[in-house]
């Protein structure tokens, strides 16, 4: 069966995001000591990430409930001064993996079209394509928002697979958490390509493919 489609995950999938989330973190604590908050800024960056993980990594206001609940009050100085921080570190590291983009144009050039599944709200998961300049290359984005369900639900693959007009078996799906990318894809019948270059996990899961590389992908289509 020809291939016509491959669905992507995007976060260390498509680019580091824990490093991006960590080196954003390390400068809004360096922020809030520099603002005045009394305390050791490694210390204060790993309570800072650890905080992220536990309270929600796409949360928007992780910073200040991590004030409150560490000091009981609220410096509006010391917030500002680290979501400022965050922001801008934030930008420097939101750029795709080697090969990210060589690869998807590679892939659009064999007539493939190409898909986002992500767990992330619909508005940040289109910045951080836009900010990395991954957008234009993408037929449908699916997210949360779409569908209500996250990974590995069968619903966000299957309104991706709806929107490419394409049979489960037509299709790819490469991502780098195989209990959450490989699992949800295997279920609807899709072959799965395991991002071990970004992935933090094991192979866990009935994977198809492993990927060292993302380039690696066009191996697999010519397959």
């Amino acid at each position: 069966m020809k291939i016509k489609a491959v669905i992507f995950d995007l976060d260390n999938t498509l680019f580091d995001y824990m490093k991006m989330k960590r080196e954003a973190t390390r400068a809004a604590a360096r922020a809030m000591v520099d603002a005045g908050l009394k305390v050791n800024r490694a210390e204060l960056a790993k309570k800072l990430f650890d905080h992220y993980l536990d309270y929600g990594i796409e949360s928007d206001d992780a910073f200040q409930q991590y004030l409150l609940k560490t000091y009981k009050k609220l410096d509006y100085r010391i917030l500002a001064a680290a979501v400022n921080a965050y922001l801008r570190e934030k930008a420097l590291h939101l750029h795709p993996y080697p090969g990210v983009i060589e690869t998807l144009k590679s892939l659009k050039k064999r007539g493939l079209k190409l898909a986002i599944v992500s767990d992330g709200l619909r508005l940040k998961v289109w910045m951080r394509l836009n900010a990395a300049g991954l957008d234009r290359y993408f037929d449908t984005v699916v997210t949360y928002d779409d569908t209500g369900k996250q990974k590995p639900a069968k619903e966000p693959f299957l309104k991706a697979l709806s929107q490419l007009r394409v049979r489960p078996k037509e299709c790819l799906m490469v991502g780098d958490w195989p209990e959450k990318d490989m699992v949800g894809a295997k279920a609807c019948g899709m072959k799965t390509c395991w991002a071990k270059y970004g992935s933090r996990f094991g192979k866990n899961a009935d994977i198809d493919f492993v990927l060292e590389e993302v380039r690696d992908i066009l191996k697999v289509v010519k397959s």
